[in-house]
């Protein structure tokens, strides 16, 4: 095998946004699960971890003081603050991986994607929609938050859907099964696409003219 078929190329990264109640990482999870390449970039957060969350798999849990010191030092490639706790991706993290090979999945909200598409414009974005805006409601509701909370929410959710248009890819996930399956088509796709293989193209025509 030549040079050029046996090189390692960099990762894939897949930056997926959503609002609350979307299936987001109910749908991730069954990605990470179906491709054993595919990583997940565990972002930083000041918040507490919610019910069944783990540090280093759903978040990298730290202290506000801790977030501030990496925040100076340039370790986040784009950081937010929302409803009072601060969020941050580790560039570090995120160069290990994909030059190591690794496709990377990013979930992260549009602000932060924004960010992201400045440092790595070859990223695939993509953005995961409920079935309407009746069930986001629906699935909002089942937190059982207080009104305020849960109207707080909603008007943030639909903030962040306006901004589904910039995005290269949308899913409605009407059933996870289905929502899986669209995610996978456009991993697929995206692994094949031309300018990933031009040198394996040039390559086989150099073979073949040896």
């Amino acid at each position: 095998m030549n040079d050029a078929t046996s090189q390692k190329k960099p990762g894939l990264l897949m930056v997926v946004s959503a609002p609350s109640g979307a299936g987001k990482t109910s749908i991730c999870r069954e990605i990470l699960r179906r491709f054993p390449n595919i990583r997940f970039s565990v972002s930083c957060t000041t918040r507490p971890p919610r019910s069944g969350e783990m540090d280093g798999r759903d978040y990298e849990f730290i202290s506000r003081a801790e977030f501030r010191e990496r925040m100076d030092r340039g370790e986040f490639v784009e950081w937010v603050e929302n409803y009072g706790h601060l969020y941050g991706t580790s560039k570090k993290t995120m160069d290990a991986f994909l030059s190591q090979g690794y496709d990377l999945i990013l979930d992260i909200e549009p602000r932060g994607a924004k960010a992201i598409r400045e440092h790595y414009p070859l990223g695939v974005f993509i953005f995961i929609l409920p079935p309407s805006y009746a069930e986001l409601k629906s699935r909002l509701s089942l937190r059982g938050e207080s009104p305020p909370v849960m109207e707080r929410r909603l008007r943030s959710s639909l903030d962040e859907i306006r901004e589904a248009l910039w995005y290269n890819y949308v899913i409605f996930n009407e059933t996870l099964e289905e929502a899986v399956d669209r995610f996978r088509s456009v991993y697929i796709a995206e692994m094949s696409r031309r300018d990933r293989w031009t040198d394996r193209i040039e390559a086989f025509l150099k073979e073949e003219s040896s």
